[in-house]
């Protein structure tokens, strides 16, 4: 096809726009200067500089020249380069919006973010163990470490859970990136797709997000606002279906609060031994209990190897610590290959500050400290909704965690309320979130992890006045 004479040099200012090279407002040369280095007519460079105009790349400015243009306009795709349109899943972005930090700053109060906030992790702490560690190990923890862990670490733990009746054999300990990593392992090395896995209902978002990426099928299995996960509907559903995996929280549940009796875990054991189903015990809540001691784990009355547990650094130190750990039990190779296969080591650094945490007192000092702020936050929290949310409004008291399951009264408007409490300047997470289910329509969890700023204490007493 035949050229015309002016894109001898429009293609080189084109190619210069195109690349940002040339920004927007950036003074073309003249059309004395282009007439001048390519030897063509003075209307050739005009023909070339409307063509670029009429293209949306140039504007012209009398008596002032040709500039680029502040409105460039996106390259048109090539005819045989088709892109497909991203397909989003909306109820997993929506629900992950009402489960995390929308960073909506002060003018925001969030309930909703389990996590803890930062007034009540030990910054000072973390940053000078961090610190300490990075001087005296300096280039050591730019390498890999051991696929599961550091063996140092792992024996603190091992160590420290022997202190509330939990044997772990360090060889069945994986270091994981979080608590919801170690889930993923454990289901993935005792399940395949389409087994059948028993959860708790209500039963926290991530948990399901996960059981629905590894194309599980699900049982839902009540947990009573008295007495915790039904016993009876569990061994039921064992009977009649070919359940594979039960994932149970059993220390502190999130979201009730709710702490299973010695007895009631016993019992639980007891139905997974005769069915042989696994059970993955999600302890990430155990070394908050607000009375008594330190609750044991299903973990502690194993012996068969069928109990796999799991927790993480991240509730109990700052989210940011991305440190967990699993103990796989009789799955354990299995369970070592699907961690392999998600990445070969948590971060050095953060292994090696938690286990120095752990190998002194600081751990325990900052716990013990940090359990009984959130025992004041959480009577704090039943108080205000007491006072100020409509009666009969129901709240769990929790044994431990930092979390409160409310049920609004049945008449309540659950799309106003939300939308008054958008106006208030508070955030919950919604009951409809904790199950594939709509049985939590009138339910919303509050997370109390933070401490209570008086801006806070009248984001909460808004949110539940006129309604």
């Amino acid at each position: 096809m035949k050229r015309y004479k002016f894109e001898l040099f429009t293609a080189a200012i084109e190619k210069n726009i195109r690349e940002g090279i040339f920004k927007p407002g950036h003074k073309l040369p003249s059309v004395r200067d282009l007439k001048e280095q390519y030897g063509t007519s003075a209307s050739t460079v005009q023909n070339g500089y409307e063509y670029l105009i009429i293209c949306g790349l140039v504007e012209s400015v009398p008596k002032s020249g040709y500039y680029v243009s502040n409105r460039i306009p996106e390259p048109e795709k090539q005819g045989r380069v088709r892109r497909e349109p991203v397909v989003r899943d909306a109820v997993f972005k929506r629900h992950l919006g009402l489960t995390t930090s929308q960073g909506l700053g002060r003018s925001f109060s969030e309930f909703n973010v389990a996590a803890p906030g930062d007034l009540l992790m030990p910054q000072k702490l973390l940053l000078r163990t961090m610190q300490q560690v990075i001087r005296e190990q300096g280039a050591g923890l730019l390498r890999y470490y051991p696929a599961n862990g550091s063996a140092a670490l792992r024996n603190n733990i091992v160590k420290r859970a022997a202190a509330y009746q939990t044997a772990i054999d360090p060889e069945e300990l994986l270091i994981t990136d979080g608590a919801l990593q170690a889930l993923y392992i454990a289901l993935a090395a005792v399940c395949q797709t389409g087994d059948v896995v028993a959860v708790e209902s209500p039963c926290v978002f991530s948990v399901l997000e996960v059981i629905r990426v590894l194309q599980l099928k699900v049982i839902e299995v009540p947990v009573d606002p008295q007495t915790g996960f039904d016993l009876s509907f569990f061994k039921k559903a064992c009977a009649r279906n070919p359940v594979r995996a039960v994932v149970v929280t059993p220390n502190f549940h999130n979201p009730t609060g709710i702490l299973l009796s010695p007895a009631q875990k016993q019992e639980l054991l007891a139905i997974a031994l005769q069915h042989h189903v696994a059970l993955i015990e999600n302890d990430i809540y155990g070394d908050l209990n607000f009375h008594g001691p330190r609750p044991s784990t299903i973990k502690g009355l194993d012996d068969s190897g069928l109990v796999l547990s799991y927790t993480s650094y991240a509730k109990t130190l700052a989210p940011g610590i991305r440190l967990g750990w699993l103990a796989a039990g009789k799955f354990m190779q299995r369970a070592e290959q699907v961690r392999f296969a998600l990445g070969s080591t948590v971060a050095p650094l953060y292994q090696e500050m938690v286990n120095r945490l752990l190998t002194a007192s600081s751990y325990e000092r900052h716990v013990r400290a940090f359990r009984l702020q959130l025992a004041r936050n959480a009577y704090l929290a039943l108080n205000l909704l007491s006072e100020h949310f409509p009666e009969k409004t129901l709240a769990l008291t929790p044994a431990g965690g930092y979390n409160i399951w409310v049920k609004m009264p049945g008449h309540t408007d659950m799309a106003h309320f939300y939308n008054h409490c958008e106006k208030a300047g508070v955030r919950f997470t919604p009951g409809y979130t904790f199950s594939f289910s709509n049985a939590f329509d009138h339910y919303f969890r509050l997370v109390f992890a933070d401490k209570f700023s008086p801006k806070r204490i009248r984001a909460l007493k808004a949110a539940g006045s006129k309604l």
